[in-house]
């Protein structure tokens, strides 16, 4: 019998609502009983009182759990609606339903207390204001959290007892399956699947970086398997795997994951809650060092390589991260540098950058020490990098020179026995699609042949598979025909000459840098720089593999580079403007002609006046009183003087004649001086000739006499009448010599 005492008219006037939830959608699609019973709770609603078209259901929550970091739409919508007050009472299956965190269940608590709404579930009906309602309210809730608390205890406590023996199944990378015994973990049984696995471990011991490894298997055009999300790989269900173009990250966790070195881990990652900018709290996965993993039990099963090579691959894979602050990186790249990830300072102990310069790249080792500096933006040490490399090569060569025929002969020992990786794997693909069809033919030949539909598909994927084998076996035969030749007796000497010197070797064109500085890391730890400016020398501490010790004395190349310099017709120009103007104006006229410093940009005053003060040009000073003559526009001041205003112009641009600016770039004005009158005149003095007959008389060309006359060597004048109007210049004749 349900009791309705509590329901009044004003609970009535407003909705009702049912609210549904399951934690997990395999609850949503295996526990259908627990949903209906959920949605049934719309007709309690209606035997309280509630018209069937007052009830609303919200099952926007259905497969969400009920934990406080996750996000509830539904929940949330139900807040919205208790808050507004259009709420009249609230029904759910139990308290789970609604919250499994005591902090969402008190808040709606709280809410439902202050709108008055009613709660109820499958045990009655609840007033939040009431206090035998409200504690009882509160105990459901707590035993709500608590009975979650107990589950997940039993839960995790089972799953880490069952983890802590090796025996817990969970998701292995490609290339191991689970076996029958109770924590057994086997290789795969396809060998094309180990043979890639395989071969990632020894390209990474080849190239030493996970990236070379990637670019490697792309260049030879390789799949790599894959299985599907989730799949807990058994021998019955290790064949659902597909192959792929192998991607960067796949390549990275085959060298990365631990399982492949014979471990069994567990708790390599822990979830933590944490609370956002916006004041919500979320979740987050945070990974672990190996010292917090919750289980490590190395040796549990045979691994592809052992624990010392999958440490010393961790290693290598660290220093191949991107350099961070005051650190470098050490990942061997194509640059001329051989010293990279080797060179230390020998001021503060930091790994030094790399920087190329000029259009032959030539390569610098800079540190930036900001804390030697004060904090300030600059190198604690920066030097040339070629004197430097090459003194570090000839000392790897003297100390390699002893032990070079012994690594001749077992280069060439490893050339003739090891075959081709890339050539090995095309035979396991050639065997793996040969399968592939053979199968795809048995399938299509064991179909009744009247069903069309099926034979139609099957026949298809025959086709398909048929095809794939003839690409990869036209493939294998294109890589067997490129595969290398025996060496001959011949050659075999050859290479044994070239191994008595390596300098030939490492001077070879084929020798790459990246192949220098593969030699290099495997001889030597670190080079530690320290720099005696003064005595132009570098000395370098070579420290060796095993703890040797060797010091070298570099003598440094020291060059005196001339900066840019301004160019001599505008310094010139500078030059014969300073006598008129400040350097503001000279600025604005230099930059009306375009002129540019000699860093580019444009002029202004602080330019032209340390272009004088350099070159010791005095600077203008203008006069204690006030020129005489009226100030006249250059068009009005061109018609005084009888000229053209673009003679005039030519003039003042030239630095020949002043002319004054109320500010930089207003219109130029002239000053009418009886000076200025006497540069233009009707008729010239004897002295002064055309300039055609200037340059016949001083030897010289158009351009050396305009020069002159700019650089006031020579006096010029305008005549402005006659037959030859134009510029005249004053010659004088040289005096008579003892033998003319």
């Amino acid at each position: 019998m349900i009791d309705n005492s509590k329901v009044q008219s004003s609970h009535t006037r407003r909705a009702a609502v049912v609210y549904i939830r399951q934690s997990h959608p395999s609850q949503v699609e295996n526990n259908r009983e627990s949903t209906a019973r959920q949605y049934a709770l719309v007709e309690k609603a209606i035997a309280l009182g509630w018209a069937r078209s007052q009830v609303i259901t919200i099952d926007e929550d259905l497969g969400v759990s009920g934990k406080v970091f996750v996000k509830r739409s539904g929940f949330d919508h139900l807040n919205a609606e208790v808050a507004l007050g259009r709420v009249g009472i609230l029904l759910g299956l139990e308290v789970s339903r609604l919250a499994r965190s005591n902090a969402d269940w008190y808040r709606l608590l709280d809410m439902c207390a202050i709108t008055d709404t009613l709660l109820a579930d499958s045990d009655g009906v609840y007033h939040p204001t009431l206090f035998n309602d409200r504690l009882i309210l509160g105990l459901k809730g707590t035993m709500s959290e608590a009975e979650l608390h107990v589950l997940r205890g039993r839960l995790e406590g089972g799953i880490r007892n069952k983890a802590a023996r090796g025996e817990l199944r969970r998701a292995l990378p490609v290339g191991l399956v689970w076996g029958e015994k109770e924590g057994e973990i086997r290789f795969h049984p396809d060998e094309a699947v180990t043979g890639a696995i395989r071969t990632v471990f020894a390209k990474f011991t080849e190239l030493g970086s996970a990236r070379q490894v990637w670019l490697w298997f792309r260049s030879q055009n390789l799949s790599f398997p894959l299985h599907p999300l989730g799949l807990v790989p058994s021998l019955l269900t290790c064949h659902q795997l597909r192959w792929i173009t192998p991607t960067y990250v796949s390549i990275y966790n085959v060298l990365s994951n631990p399982v492949y070195a014979g471990a069994y881990v567990y708790g390599k990652t822990r979830n933590e809650r944490y609370v956002d900018e916006q004041g919500t709290v979320r979740k987050r996965i945070r990974h672990l060092p190996k010292e917090e993993w919750s289980v490590f039990l190395p040796g549990h099963h045979e691994g592809f390589i052992d624990w010392a090579t999958f440490e010393a691959t961790q290693m290598r894979l660290q220093t191949n991260f991107p350099a961070q602050v005051h650190q470098a990186g050490r990942a061997l790249r194509e640059g001329s540098a051989l010293l990279q990830g080797l060179a230390i300072c020998g001021n503060c102990g930091r790994r030094l950058h790399i920087a190329y310069q000029g259009t032959n790249s030539t390569p610098r080792y800079y540190c930036r020490g900001e804390e030697l500096n004060g904090g300030r933006d600059g190198h604690c040490l920066n030097v040339g990098g070629l004197t430097i490399d090459e003194a570090v090569t000839d000392a790897f060569l003297d100390a390699l020179t002893p032990a070079a025929a012994e690594a001749t002969a077992r280069a060439v020992q490893e050339l003739e026995s090891h075959h081709d990786a890339a050539l090995s794997q095309w035979r396991l693909e050639c065997e793996r699609a040969r399968y592939e069809a053979e199968r795809a033919e048995r399938q299509y030949k064991a179909v009744d042949p009247e069903n069309r539909l099926v034979a139609r598909g099957l026949e298809k994927e025959w086709e398909t598979r048929l095809q794939n084998l003839a690409s990869a076996e036209a493939e294998l035969r294109r890589r067997e025909q490129q595969r290398p030749r025996t060496l001959t007796e011949e050659e075999r000497q050859r290479i044994n000459t070239l191994g008595s010197d390596l300098r030939l070797v490492w001077t070879a064109p084929t020798t790459t840098d990246r192949d220098r500085k593969e030699l290099l890391h495997t001889l030597l730890e670190e080079v530690i720089f320290n720099l005696e400016r003064k005595e132009n020398r570098a000395d370098l501490t070579l420290r060796w593999r095993g703890g040797m010790i060797t010091k070298l004395a570099v003598r440094l190349k020291s060059y005196h580079v001339q900066g840019p310099t301004t160019d001599e017709d505008t310094m010139s120009l500078l030059c014969r403007l300073a006598a008129h103007y400040p350097d503001d104006i000279i600025a604005g006229i230099l930059n009306r002609q375009k002129r540019k410093p000699a860093y580019g940009g444009q002029f202004t005053a602080g330019h032209v006046g340390s272009l004088r003060r350099y070159h010791k040009i005095p600077r203008f000073e203008p006069p204690s009183e006030s020129p005489g003559g009226q100030v006249l526009p250059v068009q009005k001041a061109a018609k005084i003087l009888g000229v053209a205003a673009s003679t005039l112009h030519r003039w003042l641009n030239a630095g020949l004649v002043a002319g004054e600016q109320l500010t930089p770039g207003a219109p130029w004005r002239i000053r009418i001086t009886e000076e200025l009158r006497n540069l233009f005149v009707d008729h010239a003095p004897p002295d002064y000739v055309p300039v055609v007959d200037a340059m016949r008389r001083l030897g010289v060309s158009r351009q050396t006499v305009w020069q002159r006359v700019k650089s006031r060597e020579l006096e010029a004048l305008h005549v402005r009448q006659g037959q030859r109007k134009g510029l005249r210049i004053r010659v004088v004749a040289p005096p008579s010599g003892l033998f003319d």
